[in-house]
């Protein structure tokens, strides 16, 4: 169990900050309403990290892989904390705008560091269920989330709400002060970030892709059925609102139950670890998610749809372990920052294309037979992901108890 009090102390520092961000997201989305009284004043919130992510991914791998990564991320919680810390002290709605921009911008750091960071922390036999652990808090941290910002909405006002988040972020600075540092070495290879650097950098990745063509195939294949679920995630309120004909308490009932099976899938994933091969995480997790969507979108009542997101919850829970863990497993650690930052660049783009073409044709025809055709194109890639991983000869790619890096 010595071995887990570091992992564990990482857990709960980021599960921290996973629930204040749930606090902090119906808290600014309200704040922005009373400001204003306009919804698209509240769905510009949404367009905030998209552009943050496709302004910096381009060049925050090369700083991420050239850092020590401890240090960077706990620089990028203190800037998120007094940040967020100033929103309630502002009046300006692009006053607000600017400054979650920057936080935005500061958040784009945050996960690719803490993925090379978790790699070089936990051992490789040990990831499958540190990942488990993760995604049960992050499904925690959604269940417990909005029932308590509402709450504390209710109890002080959305203000304190979003300084309760900063509180958060700076708890998480402290969590990960106490960890050690897994890559001291960095601080002797520090270079200038200029053109050259970044031209050179996108070259080893476009070289890593080219000699990793098992790797990038699996990877393509889980990402593609992954964006247009949540392409149709977009879709969800609508669907159950128009389609439906529920009520938004019906709504919170079945984002809540969801909320249910998903701490319920990870909760299984992490116990069954040591049972369960890497490849059927990833495979059978991500097909049976992609059922999970066709089950919904085919839904006709309350009842039909709460199944069928409890079921789509519990089987996201494993793929998210399977898909983390082969990407920690098999992307050599001296170039994940910079790997991660450029697939979550272009990942952005496409799913902002797909999101967009979804609203598109579910404006022209019915909502309920683009949403179920978008479920089946994702249930199409699924197959073949569970094909590959399944048929591959290839089977070091899911080995777990031997550290590719």
């Amino acid at each position: 169990m010595k071995s887990w009090k570091n992992p564990l102390l990482l857990i709960a520092g980021i599960g921290i900050s996973h629930l204040g961000n749930w606090i902090y997201l119906i808290a600014i989305n309200l704040s922005i309403l009373n400001l204003t009284g306009s919804a698209a004043a509240v769905a510009g919130l949404y367009m905030i990290r998209p552009m943050a992510v496709l302004l910096t991914n381009t060049w925050s791998g090369s700083i991420i892989d050239r850092v020590n990564k401890r240090k960077l991320m706990i620089l990028v919680d203190v800037i998120r904390g007094i940040f967020v810390l100033c929103i309630p002290f502002l009046g300006s709605l692009w006053a607000i705008y600017s400054l979650l921009f920057l936080i935005n911008i500061a958040s784009s750091f945050f996960g690719p560091s803490s993925s090379v960071y978790i790699t070089k922390l936990v051992p490789a036999e040990n990831r499958k269920r540190f990942n488990s652990l993760m995604s049960m808090i992050s499904s925690g941290a959604f269940l417990v989330g909005p029932a308590l910002s509402g709450f504390l909405i209710m109890l002080v006002g959305t203000k304190l709400c979003i300084i309760i988040n900063a509180i958060t972020f700076f708890i998480c600075a402290i969590f990960i002060s106490l960890l050690p540092d897994v890559d001291e070495k960095t601080e002797d290879k520090r270079e200038k970030i200029n053109w050259r650097t970044l031209i050179h950098d996108w070259l080893i990745i476009r070289d890593f892709a080219k000699s990793a063509k098992y790797f990038i195939t699996v990877y393509i294949l889980f990402q593609s059925a992954m964006l247009v679920g949540f392409a149709l995630d977009s879709q969800e309120a609508t669907f159950i609102k128009q389609h439906l004909q529920l009520s938004d308490q019906d709504y919170g009932w079945i984002v809540s139950i969801t909320g249910l099976g998903a701490l319920a899938g990870g909760s299984v994933a992490a116990f069954a670890a040591k049972k369960i091969q890497l490849r059927l995480y990833l495979g059978v997790g991500m097909l049976l998610t992609a059922v999970g969507y066709v089950l919904f979108y085919a839904s006709f009542n309350f009842l039909s749809a709460t199944l069928a997101f409890v079921f789509l919850g519990f089987f996201m829970a494993f793929a998210n372990t399977g898909y983390q863990t082969f990407f920690q497993n098999n992307v050599p650690v001296e170039l994940m920052g910079r790997f991660g930052s450029m697939a979550e660049m272009i990942q952005g783009l496409i799913q902002i294309g797909l999101t967009l073409l979804l609203g598109l044709t579910a404006d022209w025809f019915s909502l309920q037979t683009v949403c179920i055709i978008f479920s089946i194109v994702s249930t199409v890639f699924a197959g073949f992901l569970l094909a590959s991983v399944l048929l591959s000869a290839k089977s070091k790619y899911f080995e777990e108890n031997v550290n590719v890096n």
